[in-house]
């Protein structure tokens, strides 16, 4: 059963549409039950109608021709790049091109000009974690361009009622030359409360946050963390509007915010050195 075992059931919306995350798969089925229905969390085959059981829709996969998206790996573990467009800071296109590993592993993402056109980067973990610590390791991205946003954050495409279970650490000044050039958000970022901004400086930087039931910590410590004692740059505990756990994903991207005055001068690259989650 998807997303979880342990959360079999996806709500439908008001206008009867849902969305659900699952496996790749060669077949894919979507049950419509009453509220009495308790399913197995694995079945070797969909049931039959009746007993709690309303509809069953079935859908084959994508044939073998269909394109493949592409992935790489990153401190043990694998991530998708994006390829699609997203209206995340206004319209933006993204080319999987942008985001690669050089062989020291450092994960590297860049904004990039292609047939006149700015094209940008992010990469999403294939895999859930709930609850704990994630931490990057980043080189300096105080250079970046005013409209040029840079964010580590969590993203449950099935969390609409939680405003997608999102969580951002954000590096950039939202087109002002004179603002703070970081702040930590718990969306919905228009909540005063929700979000505090401070001024990230040059240099390697560790950004980290730990989530726990109703509670989520922030801090940025200068250096790596590899020994010796960290000089914290910010800090900040939100304890109202956390998400609970769900199908989120940590997430790292590099993009443009479109609602600025003007368009970057230049491309823009940010060297992620390290990820780390820890329970």
């Amino acid at each position: 059963m998807q997303p979880l075992a342990n959360e079999a059931f996806t709500k439908l919306n008001p206008d009867s549409t849902w969305t659900n995350s699952t496996h790749v798969g060669t077949e894919y089925a979507a049950l419509l039950v009453g509220p009495g229905y308790r399913p197995l969390k694995m079945m070797s085959e969909s049931p039959a109608l009746g007993g709690g059981v309303l509809a069953v829709a079935i859908a084959k996969g994508g044939s073998l021709g269909a394109p493949v998206t592409k992935t790489l790996f990153f401190s043990g573990y694998e991530w998708r790049i994006r390829d699609a467009p997203s209206d995340r800071g206004g319209k933006n296109s993204y080319d999987p091109s942008n985001a690669w590993t050089d062989s020291g592993g450092a994960l590297h993402l860049r904004i990039a000009k292609v047939s006149g056109q700015w094209t940008c980067a992010e990469v999403a973990l294939t895999r859930s974690f709930g609850y704990g610590t994630y931490s990057f390791v980043v080189r300096d991205s105080s250079h970046l361009e005013p409209m040029v946003v840079f964010s580590m954050f969590t993203w449950d495409y099935a969390g609409t009622d939680r405003n997608h279970r999102e969580m951002d650490i954000e590096v950039s000044r939202w087109g002002d030359p004179t603002s703070k050039n970081a702040q930590y958000v718990v969306q919905p970022f228009y909540i005063p409360e929700n979000a505090s901004r401070f001024t990230a400086p040059l240099g390697v930087l560790t950004h980290s946050f730990r989530w726990e039931p109703g509670r989520v910590s922030f801090r940025t410590v200068r250096g790596s963390g590899n020994g010796g004692k960290a000089h914290t740059v910010a800090e900040h505990v939100f304890t109202s509007g956390v998400p609970s756990a769900g199908i989120e994903t940590a997430r790292i991207n590099l993009y443009i915010f479109r609602d600025a005055k003007q368009l970057p001068q230049n491309e823009a690259e940010v060297v992620i050195e390290k990820f780390v989650y820890l329970p």
